[in-house]
């Protein structure tokens, strides 16, 4: 498969023996990343975290949803940043977002690839949900430098993966696409910029998803901010 030939959706998860060049995969998060910098914008969170949104698009299982902050040096450096953020993404998001209960690496693919099974812990009513995902992590080092990390679903259903879905998560499958990118700026700040789509599965209304999804992706930046600088103490 091409570059021009694969989408970011949740609408096909891939399977293991389906997966694409991650060349292709970066560069496909890379064309959401330009093209989130002219949707419509939306609430500002926390004083720095701006949201950004599109509707539902062809090819597209649900509405695209951005969040971009940007921190001083003071803050945090693009050395902590993606010294966290970019190199087994997952770990550290088991850290800092509340409802992330368990990542589990299921496989390594690569160097710079991994399927990882994460499960969420919902509030009563609602079942635990299991996104399990291919992470692809590309770092840039030339100035200004950047990293990106994509996550897209994987299917793991097929007769040939069974070993690998026993290490999967228990609680209803549910599909998410994620592209971040730490960036550094002409001003010597970092950027923090994430753009995501996703379905929850089960019983929670989609609509639902597309209301709370800028107030929830916003929590996770000083959520963050407060767990890497305990991490310091």
């Amino acid at each position: 498969m091409d570059k021009e030939g694969f989408k970011l959706t949740t609408l096909s998860p891939l399977k293991p023996s389906d997966i694409p060049p991650e060349e292709a995969i970066i560069a496909s998060g890379k064309k959401i990343l330009d093209a989130s910098e002219s949707w419509r914008q939306g609430k500002t969170y926390h004083g720095i975290v701006k949201t950004f949104s599109r509707p539902k698009g062809p090819g597209d299982g649900g509405g695209w949803h951005c969040r971009v902050s940007e921190h001083k040096p003071s803050e945090a450096s693009f050395d902590q940043m993606w010294g966290k953020l970019g190199k087994d993404n997952a770990l550290s998001e088991v850290q800092f977002i509340p409802d992330l209960k368990i990542a589990t690496k299921i496989k390594d693919i690569s160097s710079t690839a991994s399927i990882w099974s994460l499960t969420f812990k919902l509030s009563f009513p609602f079942s635990p949900r299991v996104y399990t995902v291919l992470q692809v992590v590309h770092y840039k080092d030339e100035l200004p430098r950047s990293g990106i990390v994509v996550s897209v679903p994987i299917d793991l259903s097929s007769p040939s993966d069974i070993e690998l879905a026993q290490l999967e998560g228990q609680g209803v499958q549910g599909r998410y696409v994620v592209v971040e990118r730490i960036m550094e700026m002409e001003n010597g700040n970092t950027e923090w910029r994430m753009a995501t789509t996703g379905t929850a599965g089960g019983n929670i209304p989609q609509i639902f998803v597309e209301q709370t999804m800028a107030s929830q992706v916003s929590e996770d930046v000083p959520n963050f901010m407060r767990w890497l600088h305990g991490l310091s103490k």
